[in-house]
Formats: structure tokens, C-alpha cells, sequence
């Protein structure tokens, strides 16, 4: 399996929606928690974005997770950003 840094731009003119759908997007992300895909994930305090930590067994299969996003389904996320990323230290290191 990969670790994948997700991170998501948000922009002001979908605050609306994200307030709208974030009880569902938040249920998604528990959902993947407990499935052990996702790892870590928090909004940034400024709004502007998120950072979600990802394991899939690749870059297709994190990008098929993605779209089941509840907050992707409405149009809510103005940007992301995959990078594949190698914990070398820390709770997440191998």
C-alpha cells in the first residue's frame, strides 16, 4: 500500500456548500478511517483547504476514492493535490 498526501483547496464562494454537505463528507471520511484508508485529516484554521492522508494500493485507486467525496459530488473543493508521500518517521513511518 501507498501513502498519499491529499490536499484540498477550498474556495470562499463554496463555503455554502461545504457547510451544507460536511456532516456527509465528515461520515465519509470516519467511514475510511475505520476501513484503515484514511489516516489522518483536518482542515486548515484558515479555511483555506484541508490535508488528508490516504492509503490505496495506488494513484488510480486513490483517485476512484476520491470522487466518492461527498463534498467532490457537489462541487465543493476548488483544488486537489495528490502527492505520493514516504513517512519515514512517526506514528505512520513503517
Amino acid at each position: 500500500m501507498t501513502v498519499f498526501a491529499v490536499e484540498y483547496t477550498y474556495s470562499e464562494t463554496t463555503t455554502g456548500l461545504r457547510d451544507e454537505h460536511r456532516s456527509d463528507h465528515r461520515a465519509w471520511l470516519a467511514r475510511l478511517v475505520d476501513e484503515g484508508t484514511v489516516l489522518e485529516s483536518g482542515p486548515y484554521p484558515d479555511g483555506s483547504g484541508a490535508l488528508l492522508i490516504f492509503r490505496a494500493d495506488d494513484a488510480d485507486a486513490l483517485a476512484t476514492i476520491l470522487t466518492q467525496d461527498p463534498f467532490s459530488d457537489v462541487d465543493a473543493i476548488a483544488g486537489t493535490r495528490v502527492t505520493e508521500w514516504k513517512p519515514l518517521f512517526g506514528p505512520l513511518a513503517p
